[in-house]
């Protein structure tokens, strides 16, 4: 629930001590995976821990990225949905929908976050942290003064991953949008051209199509979601195609030119529409340009180099989420500075990790968790139309690892389960298997409603459950779970045909 504005000075004020400058833990960055880091060592560890942070506690995943681009494409996947239904109608408000997009993110408010920490037993230090050196971390103050705190056992790096802007000639000049700007859009522009072909791209193309806008997408690669199965891009080239996105598949940027740019004295802005040249000579004109080409790690001005490492790159860690290069074993990292997986789920995993990790040592304990294990699983949902949900790993990368694989494909069309949801549900899915081991490495399925079927994958994979054994985990009918059992049936049926 949030809280009230009259409450938040007093949040702030029980958050910030003047007086303590040690703690057991200091989580240097206050997103998701540095709350639950935070967490682990407090409320279930007994030690004392911190969060240092600057800006929103809660981080990308709360305000900028997983919470408001789900309450964005939410909407949209209805409408969709009841527009595949006959007798079913649906259309879409967008000052509702951005409406309801504030609600879900605080209005951009952190302070049921400093609540949650503080009854939690977590403390807050406001300000941008930086290693000072073994187990210290100097806080800078928006009044120029420096707080030092000292940490008796870890220090726990979790700064997070920014945008990368490419050097397209008048690009940056022309001011714009990444993924914080589209996420938090206060109106819907009525052109849009979008550069990237992941998961950001084709996210915000969905909404921003589904909310009205023209758009024109741009990628330099010939298929959506290269990291994906190939079917998985083809199926979101599809519907985004008859959604009436223009996809330029193969093609840059090549030039950007905004002449209406003012500076407002708090910061430019622009007053006009932007012109954009492709490499093979093509114009689009936008109102707004959505750069989604990749994240870089926020590691550049965190002090890395006084305990003797590298700044500007992602920070190599172990299976415990230790720093690899630094003296002893009080460094840790999570989330996206470690690049293991820039997902929200798999920088809360590491923080689990690492807590009861920072824990176990404290206690002298030599009994240390992995996180090798969920890293093998890996789940992920691409909230597109279809919906692309993937765990584990593709075909492609099973072999290029040196794994004896076979696959199996399915039609998730061809289920009564999903007949049910849409006469004309169009989907696929993919099981690859260790043949030799006879388990689940990877599972791939795009299509309307499957998000919930990855985590029965991702116990699949993780738990490296047979294949023999799967046969008996029966699926309910009539759901698109079935998509289970008819895979199986054609990986007996080719098993058979091929002795």
């Amino acid at each position: 629930m949030p809280v009230a504005k009259d409450d938040r000075e007093d949040l702030m004020t029980a958050a910030v001590d003047p007086d303590r400058s040690e703690w057991d833990v200091i989580v240097l960055g206050g997103a998701a995976a540095g709350e639950n880091a935070a967490q682990y060592a407090s409320q279930f560890s007994g030690l004392s821990s911190v969060l240092v942070e600057d800006r929103l506690l809660g981080g990308e995943c709360s305000y900028w990225a997983c919470m408001p681009s789900k309450a964005l494409l939410r909407p949209v996947e209805v409408v969709d949905a009841a527009g595949h239904l006959p007798g079913v109608s649906a259309q879409l408000d967008p000052a509702g929908v951005l409406a309801r997009r504030d609600v879900v993110i605080n209005g951009l408010d952190d302070a049921s976050q400093v609540a949650w920490a503080l009854d939690t037993g977590i403390d807050v230090v406001r300000g941008y942290g930086r290693l000072a050196g073994e187990r210290t971390i100097a806080v800078s103050r928006p009044d120029g003064s420096v707080r030092t705190l000292t940490a008796r056992h870890a220090v726990v790096i979790d700064t997070g991953s920014c945008p990368a802007v490419p050097d397209v000639p008048g690009l940056r000049a022309a001011l714009p949008w990444t993924s914080r700007d589209v996420t938090t859009m206060h109106e819907v522009p009525r052109r849009v051209a979008v550069l990237g072909g992941g998961v950001v791209a084709c996210e915000a193309a969905t909404w921003l199509r589904g909310l009205g806008a023209e758009v024109t997408l741009v990628h330099r690669g010939e298929r959506l979601l290269a990291r994906n199965e190939p079917f998985a891009g083809d199926l979101v080239a599809e519907e985004l195609r008859e959604s009436g996105v223009r996809l330029r598949l193969g093609r840059t940027m090549s030039q950007v030119k905004r002449s209406d740019i003012r500076d407002t004295g708090e910061g430019r802005v622009h007053g006009g529409e932007v012109s954009v040249t492709l490499d093979d000579g093509t114009a689009v004109v936008a109102d707004e340009v959505v750069v989604a080409t990749g994240r870089t790690p926020n590691t550049g001005d965190i002090g890395l180099e006084t305990v003797g490492l590298s700044p500007g790159g992602y920070i190599d860690v172990d299976d415990q989420q230790g720093v690899r290069g630094a003296d002893g074993t009080w460094l840790y990292a999570i989330g996206d500075v470690c690049g293991r997986a820039l997902l929200t789920h798999m920088g809360k995993y590491q923080a689990r990790i690492a807590g009861e990790v920072i824990a176990a040592r404290a206690a002298g304990s030599a009994d240390l968790p992995s996180a090798a294990a969920g890293h093998v699983g890996a789940p992920q949902v691409v909230f597109t139309s279809p919906e692309v949900g993937s765990a584990g790993v593709t075909e492609r990368q099973a072999r290029e690892a040196g794994l004896d694989v076979e696959v199996v494909e399915y039609d998730l069309g061809a289920l009564a389960g999903t007949y049910v949801m849409r006469a004309d549900y169009r989907g696929r899915a993919k099981l690859v298997v260790d043949r030799a081991a006879d388990v689940l490495v990877g599972a791939t399925f795009a299509g309307a409603g499957i998000a919930e079927l990855v985590h029965s994958a991702t116990v699949a994979i993780v738990g490296r459950v047979p294949l023999s054994t799967l046969w008996h985990v029966v699926p309910s009918y009539p759901t698109a779970s079935e998509i289970w059992l008819r895979l199986l049936e054609t990986l007996r049926t080719q098993r058979h045909a091929g002795r």
